[in-house]
């Protein structure tokens, strides 16, 4: 019983009244994938200059380096495709939170299947940012042991072989499209249920 009543006293509950005004959707999806946004671009610059490295190597008919260059074209060119993947299901996962964040409040059992990777928990806290929860998370994470520069997943150190199984590649980058059942942005409705 008293294991109970500490799991609720560590709920926090939404503010309904006190909601802050909500920023517009492009904002959400640039503050959840902020890191992931970042990395689109360093790939898409490292992708060219491994490009010229190549084509230089193509003219001067260099076999090692040709294929050496072209598999770095390779690798950084797929990563672009594959970093936009996982800014897409992160945001997924803000829309989802959110609204359970909004039903139920702030609860370690809901916070704790976001605290594997730095996107996943960044996706979180700017869920819960939104709804006025911030400190509740960041103290959180704080309690459990995660700081701001724990930037490698645990599933990586854990489970060396995450590449090869299907929960990896379907949780990082193909999570399903999530509609949202609150309008947060529509400040009239008073955050009806979306039909």
């Amino acid at each position: 019983m008293q294991h109970i009543n500490r799991v609720a006293s560590r709920r926090a509950k939404v503010d309904h009244d006190k909601i802050p005004k909500q920023p517009s959707i492009t904002v959400s999806y640039w503050n959840v994938g902020v890191l992931l946004h970042f990395s689109v671009i360093l790939f898409v610059m490292e992708s060219w200059f491994y490009w010229t490295k190549f084509r230089d190597a193509y003219m001067e008919e260099a076999l090692f380096f040709i294929v050496f260059w072209f598999g770095c074209v390779l690798f950084a060119f797929t990563h672009i495709f594959l970093v936009i993947m996982d800014a897409w299901s992160r945001f997924q996962n803000y829309k989802r939170i959110k609204d359970n964040l909004y039903m139920h409040g702030f609860s370690p059992k809901l916070a704790n299947p976001y605290t594997g990777s730095k996107c996943q928990r960044t996706a979180f806290l700017v869920a819960a940012k939104e709804l006025g929860m911030e400190k509740e998370v960041l103290s959180y994470y704080k309690r459990i042991g995660i700081r701001w520069y724990h930037f490698i997943p645990k599933f990586m150190i854990q489970d060396p072989l995450f590449l090869f199984r299907k929960s990896f590649v379907s949780r990082t980058f193909l999570e399903k499209y999530y509609k949202p059942r609150f309008n947060f942005r529509d400040q009239d409705v008073n955050y009806k249920i979306a039909e």
